[in-house]
């Protein structure tokens, strides 16, 4: 009952607008670089305000090391509980929500798209969606990201003994060197889950004609489903992206296409009180029969029907 009431006043709060993304706050960043990285606690620190409690996106990378006590956090429909020593990942477009906690601390780390160049983005998987956002690292595997983190901050908070270029060279590569030890963790999360479909890490990783093709995806689903023409402004044959998609899903593309509307579409009927055609058409179904017929072949149940069980 918690759950619905709390979705219901997300519903209200967004209006009819739909939801909310909060841009990179640049005017926060030291020398304006694009990342961030300090302390997080209940009482202060690095937070979103008021929309933290409220279902919202973020247009940048959002990892959080807690430290102590719990914090909840609800990522695409699934709620998560991160404690000590736990780490949880928030990626560009994710529909989240922190719930009210009293008591925690730890480190949050924030990444503006286009910091890292995009072989690093490619060996990292900044984008691999289909891994869970709630990460348990061992031991061993927490002390080595634990000084990594540790490095990366003494290295952005040092202006003073390198010019900025330099300095921001010199974290890039310490950022990399933790992102490359978050996503061996993450892969191997994601490898434990059952029906991810995501995939082996390193195929995707090493496939820039799959990221290539997700990063269109991701920019063009609301207007464009069309395989062929995502191989043709991207200078592909359909029987190479064919490949590249399958090598890195196990799907084809147009079921990648269709998920991410559909995953779109959910979010929209979740979290905001738009008009089931209106919903479609931000999703590009400008009839909205189309788009209800659409979403029941991919889900089972109408749109109508999905958004009541919500409530």
């Amino acid at each position: 009952m918690a759950d619905r009431s709390t979705r219901q006043e997300d519903a209200r709060a967004e209006g009819r607008t739909g939801i909310r993304t909060l841009p990179f706050p640049v005017g926060l960043s030291v020398l304006g670089v694009g990342m961030q990285v300090g302390p997080m606690e209940s009482g202060g620190g690095w937070h979103l305000g008021e929309q933290a409690g409220r279902v919202h996106r973020i247009d940048y990378h959002l990892v959080l090391f807690l430290r102590g006590g719990r914090v909840r956090h609800m990522v695409d429909f699934d709620e998560h509980e991160a404690g000590d020593g736990e780490i949880l990942w928030i990626r560009p477009g994710q529909v989240h929500r922190f719930s009210p906690t009293t008591d925690y601390r730890g480190t949050a780390l924030v990444m503006q798209p286009g910091f890292l160049p995009r072989a690093t983005v490619e060996a990292t998987g900044l984008y691999r969606y289909d891994l869970p956002p709630l990460l348990r690292p061992d031991a061993a595997q927490r002390a080595a990201l634990e000084h990594a983190l540790a490095q990366l901050e003494r290295e952005y908070v040092d202006t003073g003994t390198l010019p900025l270029s330099l300095h921001t060279a010199v974290l890039r590569h310490t950022l990399t060197a933790f992102l490359l030890r978050l996503a061996h963790l993450a892969a191997g999360a994601g490898a434990a889950r059952p029906g991810t479909g995501g995939g082996p890490a390193e195929g995707e990783q090493g496939d820039s004609t799959f990221v290539r093709f997700r990063e269109a995806v991701e920019k063009g689903f609301a207007t464009n489903h069309s395989v062929s023409a995502y191989a043709d402004a991207l200078g592909y044959s359909r029987r190479t992206l064919v490949r590249a998609v399958r090598a890195a899903t196990a799907e084809t593309p147009k079921g990648f296409i269709d998920k991410r509307v559909v995953l779109e579409a959910k979010r929209l009927l979740a979290h905001t009180d738009l008009p089931i055609g209106r919903v479609g058409a931000a999703v590009g179904f400008p009839d909205a029969a189309n788009f209800s017929k659409f979403f029941t072949q991919h889900t089972g149940v109408t749109p109508v029907a999905f958004r009541a069980e919500l409530r």
